[in-house]
């Protein structure tokens, strides 16, 4: 049996590869903190008008406009007008529903009395 010589081993890195380098050699943690801190400003600086905005609307000070305020009161009365003539409606429709029966009924009509003198 012949037998190939062994390869040789190669040759190691003079330094391995470490992740914690990069981190500390190029300025990682400061850039990112920085990254991450401008993003919340931003985010806070961009959504604080809608946070109030939304906050006044929970509290009930959002619509302040008097002529709407008036407006909704108004229309408030007609509903309760609408509602006064509902009741009058099913009121009535109860009272053309008797009639309807007693007409409905079989009995002959009643004879209308004879008059006693003309004129």
């Amino acid at each position: 049996m012949i037998q190939d010589p062994v390869p040789p081993i190669p040759p190691m890195p003079p330094h391995p590869f470490d992740p914690n380098l990069i981190w500390l050699n190029d300025g990682g943690p400061p850039a990112i903190v920085m990254i991450v801190f401008l993003g919340l400003l931003a985010t806070t600086i961009i959504l604080w008008p809608v946070m109030r905005a939304f906050a006044r609307r929970l509290e009930g000070k959002g619509a302040g406009d008097p002529a709407l305020h008036a407006e909704i009161e108004q229309l408030q009365h007609r509903l309760g007008e609408v509602d006064s003539l509902h009741q009058r409606v099913a009121e009535l429709e109860e009272r053309i529903d008797f009639t309807e029966r007693m007409l409905a009924r079989s009995q002959p009509p009643a004879a209308l009395p004879a008059a006693e003198t003309q004129r």
